[in-house]
């Protein structure tokens, strides 16, 4: 009888352990997945208020290059779809959309000394670039948050818990857009 209640005894303390690790890997989990959603929400406000900015820098490069309208309707499409984007991963492609029809609307200002010597402009470009940099912060920390989680998710023994309790890898990465890897060509 003292044998079995022993027995009975280890196998209680065997499943409490294991119990209170799931428990405690769940909510590792959890925890991971809510910075996950932080850092994204930070990303979304950063990207929001390059959006607002653009409206903006789009009426002053039209007031002085009203013929460009091809690159200022470029800018214009991508600025919707990024505003009516809803998953980070559309609003990640949106964002490679707008990032590259603003690169080419800089290219046209370029072509136009009054734009550049433009206040306004001035002044919009300034906060424009800013904004940017803070983009490329927030983008980095999404990425690194995501990557921590996304890796706890598939290591043992957290992906018992993930597999338990339902949590799901996020695929939403910010990524170098193909275009940026090759490098730029200078003639003279």
């Amino acid at each position: 009888m003292k044998i079995v209640l022993v027995v009975l005894g280890v196998l209680v303390l065997v499943g409490v352990l294991l119990g209170g690790s799931l428990m405690s890997a769940r909510n590792e989990l959890v925890a991971e997945h809510e910075a996950v959603q932080s850092a994204w929400s930070q990303v979304d406000v950063v990207l929001q208020r390059r959006a607002d900015l653009i409206p903006n820098l789009v009426e002053t490069v039209k007031g002085a290059a009203g013929h460009e309208e091809k690159v200022i309707n470029d800018v214009t499409s991508a600025r919707a779809a990024m505003m009516g984007a809803k998953t980070p991963a559309e609003k990640i492609q949106a964002n490679s959309q707008l990032d590259q029809a603003l690169g080419r609307l800089m290219v046209v200002v370029e072509n136009y000394p009054n734009i550049k010597a433009n206040e306004n402009f001035q002044r919009l470009q300034d906060e424009l670039a800013g904004t940017e940099n803070r983009i490329a912060v927030e983008r980095r920390k999404y990425n690194e948050v995501v990557q921590r989680y996304n890796t706890d998710i598939a290591l043992f023994p957290k992906n018992i818990a993930a597999a338990m309790f339902g949590f799901q890898r996020e695929d939403a990465y910010f990524k170098a857009d193909t275009a940026a890897k090759e490098p730029p060509k200078v003639k003279f």
